[in-house]
Formats: C-alpha cells, structure tokens, sequence
C-alpha cells in the first residue's frame, strides 16, 4: 500500500533573489513524487505532481513573500492519485522568503576616479517576479527601506578596507589623488538576523596614474636600471677607448715615417 512508499529526506529550500528551489532525497523507484506548497493564510498549492526528480521550482507559488511556508512532499503511485487514502508525505521546515531568500550580487555599471573623487554606479538584482509593465521586480522593488548597499573600497595593494552605506544607486567617496582603489559592492539587510549580508559583486579596480612599477613590480625597475648602467658605461668607456686607439694608429703612423726617412 501507500504506507510502504519511502518518504522523502533532508528536504531544503535554496532561494537566491526570490528564485525558490526545494530539493530532497532520495531518487524515486517505482514511484513518484508530488509536492503541496502550506501557506499560514493561501490555498494549498500543487507543484512538480508525479516527477521524478528530487527538486522542485516553487518560486511562482511562493508570490507573497511575507507569508511563511511548508512543503509536503507526497510519495505517489500514479494510480493512486486520485483514492481517497493519503499518500506518505515529509513535511518540510518552514520558510518565509521575505527573511530568508538570499540577496544576489549586485551589477556594477559604472565607475570612475577623477581626482580624489571615487563614483560607483550599480544595479540591484531582478528576481523572477514580473510588474505589470512587463518588467522584472528588483531586489529594492520588494524590500525598499529595508535593504541598503554597502561599498567596500581600499588602495591597491594594501589591505585597509573601508566602507560605506547607501539606499540609492551610486556612491561618491573621497579618496587619494592618483592612488589606484579596487572595490566591490553588496546588499544589506540590516533588520534581519540570518542571512544580513548578501553576494559580494566582481571585484573592480581603477588605474588611475598607474605606473610601469605599479604594473609590472621592482623587476623592471631593475631591469632598467642595469639597462641604464650599461648604457652609461658604454658611453663612458667607447669614447676612450676609441682615442686610444687612435692615438695608437697615429703612434704607429709615426714610427713607420721615421724608419722609411731613416732609410
């Protein structure tokens, strides 16, 4: 009967941006499985009914992100769908997206350092959610006033890091004129107790007044400057050795004049 069906096991959620994937254990034989998405106030939803496989993207059912959570996880037989006996079900652990989805890498569209001014413009990433102008819902559509962007900025090739926070777009920081900065950028949500800090973005770096030494280290300085020792020895050493001889040539000009007189 249905009571003989393995149930499932280590049942996860995995959210990033809102883009919800549950997944489980073990990989079906004979069965199937069908997954009901229990929210505390909306209807029971039906989501991946008779796969297969062992995960299951339930982002489109989980729209209201305030609201908290519980999969069950049926273990079917297809015949058995419709009787009236309940199939063997795990339930999951709850879930609430609002606090618990993760915030993905923010995009860095723009930078620039002139002076000792430092600008950084960003984009904050897009869930899976569609407005009605047909546009993706981005991470600050959602949160708004709860989430804020923190830039992470220090001197190249130094390890002092500093930071500050904005709830816009951009950031202007002062830093040291014809230093070079690398940066990165990530979400905060500051009223949250897990999952506060979201994914850091690319690492960038200006170049600014960067030098050869800068570049390519103490090896070419170093190269150069035997390049240039060589270069002055020879302008030393040439001149001299080439008034040597020619006074060598004229020496010997003269010695041969005197035996051809002598003769």
């Amino acid at each position: 009967g249905n009571e003989d069906l393995p149930k499932a096991v280590n049942i996860t959620w995995s959210s990033i941006n809102f883009k919800t994937i549950l997944q489980w254990q073990p990989k079906p034989s004979g069965y199937f499985y069908t997954v009901e998405i229990h929210g505390q106030t909306s209807d029971v939803k039906r989501k991946c009914i008779l796969t297969s496989e062992t995960e299951c993207d339930v982002t489109d059912v989980l729209r209201n992100v305030k609201e908290t959570y519980t999969a069950h996880i049926l273990s079917v037989k297809p015949v058995e769908m419709d009787d009236f006996e309940e199939p063997p079900y795990a339930v999951s652990e709850k879930f609430t997206p609002y606090s618990q989805t993760v915030i993905g890498k923010p995009e860095i569209k723009d930078y620039s350092q002139k002076g000792s001014k430092l600008n950084v413009v960003f984009k904050d990433p897009l869930t899976p959610y569609i407005l009605p102008n047909g546009s993706f819902q981005s991470i600050q559509d959602i949160f708004q006033h709860d989430l804020e962007f923190k830039l992470y900025y220090w001197k190249d090739q130094s390890s002092g890091k500093k930071d500050v926070t904005t709830k816009s777009h951009n950031f202007e920081v002062s830093v040291d004129s014809g230093k070079n900065y690398c940066f990165y950028v990530q979400g905060i949500i500051p009223s949250r107790r897990e999952n506060r800090n979201g994914q850091e973005s690319m690492v960038l770096c200006t170049s600014v007044g960067r030098s050869i030494l800068d570049e390519y280290g103490t090896e070419v300085f170093i190269i150069l400057a035997v390049i240039a020792v060589a270069v002055i020895t020879l302008a030393v050493v040439l001149p001299v050795v080439l008034c040597k001889r020619k006074k060598a040539r004229n020496a010997r000009a003269v010695r041969e004049k005197e035996l051809l007189n002598g003769v």
